[in-house]
This record gives C-alpha cells, sequence and structure tokens, in this order.
C-alpha cells in the first residue's frame, strides 16, 4: 500500500503523476489538482481546463486576464 502525498491516505489505488519534471504519489484528482494545477496569475484558483495566457502568464478564464496588471 502506498500513502498519497497530499492527505496521507493509505490506498491500493495511489497513482503517480508527472508534469513538467515533478511527479508526486495521490489517491484521488482532487489531490493531485491540489498539487500539480497550474494556478491563475490574477485569483490563484487551480486551472482545470485550457488557461488563456496573456503577457506570458496563464489566468483561468478571459475576465481574469483582461484584469491582470500589464
Amino acid at each position: 500500500m502506498q500513502t498519497c502525498d497530499i492527505c496521507g491516505n493509505a490506498s491500493e489505488t495511489v497513482f503517480t503523476l508527472s508534469r513538467n519534471g515533478r511527479s508526486g504519489r495521490f489517491d484521488s484528482f482532487e489531490c493531485a489538482i491540489h498539487a500539480m494545477a497550474e494556478r491563475c496569475a490574477h485569483c490563484g484558483c487551480a486551472i482545470l481546463g485550457h488557461a488563456v495566457h496573456h503577457v506570458q502568464k496563464a489566468y483561468c478564464c478571459q475576465h481574469c486576464a483582461e484584469h491582470a496588471e500589464p
């Protein structure tokens, strides 16, 4: 049995996820999102879908991209 890096839950269904040279062990997608998801440069929320890119930064939506500092 392995342990989730985020919540510490020991489970037989722990999986490993790698992104941009980082990897972790998780027991759920929720824990993987907390650890690995890109964050909006304006509001800080986890970006779960396609990000809006503006001035080399990632945003969760067009609204945040428009209100970001130039």
